[in-house]
């Protein structure tokens, strides 16, 4: 059975695919979503480094889980290309959602649009924590003002040292079979990271029209996404 495992991005829980996990359910694959440490019902655990990569791992192997795709939103590609090199043969996809694709010793921080310095100014503005967002942030991303109270009353501040925490791959991201999902209102197109794996030819890339928070906009299109992805049957 297809296992898959769901990894929300910055602020978030695993409540966050709630509506994504039924629909995988409905088509006979696993379904996992976690929350990582530092966040949600966590959100008192203490971050050190490579905190949320073990988070990962230590939730595929404790439940032995098998033919896993690791899926990755916003943050959370960091940490699960990360993840995706250590847990060896139990992986079979890994989908990265408008995410965040690691680099050996690069962060979060390090491709900030506005620049390390900036990034890390706010955080230490705010405790050592980067702050969610408020509901105006959110115009523009095809989600409705009931979905904007859901996202802005669920998020949490999220733990600046797994931001700033330098990525470590046993595997180059570009060697393991991976998609990637862009988000067309969030930017027409992916970075140049992105594009220069895409163009290798070893991923795959979908696009949806939609934006940053597609588990939110567009749950059903986006577990057919990852149905798809995993070449299961549901898509």
């Amino acid at each position: 059975m297809t296992d898959f495992v769901l990894v929300p991005g910055a602020w978030l829980g695993a409540w966050a695919w709630d509506e994504v996990v039924p629909v995988l359910r409905e088509a006979a694959c696993g379904a996992h979503a976690l929350t990582l440490a530092g966040l949600a019902e966590r959100a008192g655990e203490e971050v050190g480094p490579g905190a949320h990569v073990h988070d990962i791992v230590d939730a595929i192997e404790r439940r032995d889980l098998r033919d896993v795709v690791l899926v990755g939103h916003s943050y959370a590609g960091i940490p699960v290309g990360q993840a995706a090199g250590r847990i060896g043969d139990r992986l079979a996809h890994v989908v990265y959602v408008d995410a965040v694709v690691p680099a050996e010793g690069a962060s979060f921080a390090s491709v900030w649009w506005q620049g390390r310095p900036a990034f890390e100014q706010a955080l230490a503005g705010a405790g050592g924590r980067w702050m969610p967002q408020a509901a105006p942030d959110y115009a523009g991303q095809d989600l409705t003002d009931a979905r904007i109270e859901r996202i802005v009353s669920g998020s949490t501040p999220h733990p600046g040292a797994s931001l700033t925490d330098p990525a470590g791959l046993l595997r180059p991201v570009g060697e393991l079979p991976s998609t990637y999902v862009s988000c067309l209102l969030d930017a027409p197109e992916p970075g140049p990271d992105v594009a220069a794996l895409l163009t290798a030819g070893t991923w795959r890339h979908v696009t949806m029209d939609t934006g940053h928070w597609p588990m939110f906009s567009r749950p059903a299109e986006l577990a057919a996404v990852l149905l798809d992805a995993a070449g299961r049957p549901g898509s």
